[in-house]
């Protein structure tokens, strides 16, 4: 499993406008490259087509060509253009960061175990009747995950097991020690001064 994770930070809403920019040319990519793009978590931001974090997953034939597509996303990237939010503001660099997963998918569908549920709408009311919601657990950490964005148990399965990889990721960051920590952070900020991408104005092109 592949999975890309688009993140603002705290950047503020031009930053979150850059995740939103990137989703998209990430997707006419995918669709030029043959990979199969899914979203599996949106955080969004205030603005419409701001978003503070994104998690993707990516399939192929070969594999191979799904995961070099998700390494070149990978690290701080950088979008130069005016902010359309702050017309007056004199910033015009804005930074988001990209950070691949790769999982065994044998080895994960091992360790978890699902529940069937109905899903359900605000206030309780059943959307539908059918056991399509799934409630996912990973054994050994006791992490657990709900979904039913899908109207498919099968597909709700697929993204939970997505999310519960994720989890495990940054449970891992989490217990890093504060020397790891610390050396973690130092290179974040050398990274924010080398993106390995940087876009230039409204339309969002690439500069090479």
């Amino acid at each position: 499993m592949i999975l890309l994770q688009l993140s603002a930070g705290q950047g503020p809403t031009e930053c979150c406008k850059a995740v939103g920019l990137a989703i998209k040319l990430i997707q006419k990519q995918c669709s030029d490259k043959k990979v199969q793009f899914n979203l599996v978590e949106v955080i969004s931001a205030q603005e419409s087509g701001c978003f503070k974090s994104v998690l993707m997953q990516f399939d192929s034939v070969p594999k191979e060509i799904a995961k070099q597509f998700a390494q070149s996303w990978q690290g701080a990237m950088l979008w130069v253009c005016q902010s359309k939010y702050r017309p007056k503001h004199k910033r015009k660099n804005w930074f988001f960061s990209g950070q691949v997963y790769e999982v065994n998918d044998i080895d994960l569908d091992n360790a978890i175990t699902y529940q069937a549920c109905r899903s359900s709408g605000a206030g309780g009311q059943h959307v539908n009747t059918t056991d399509s919601a799934v409630r996912a657990t990973h054994t050994a950490t006791g992490i657990s995950v709900r979904v039913e964005s899908e109207r498919s148990q099968h597909s709700n399965k697929r993204l939970a097991k997505a999310l519960i990889s994720q989890k495990l990721e940054l449970a891992k960051h989490e217990a890093m020690s504060q020397q790891d920590k610390t050396r973690w952070q130092q290179h974040w900020e050398l990274q924010r001064g080398n993106p390995v991408k940087v876009f230039k104005g409204e339309k969002f092109l690439l500069s090479n």
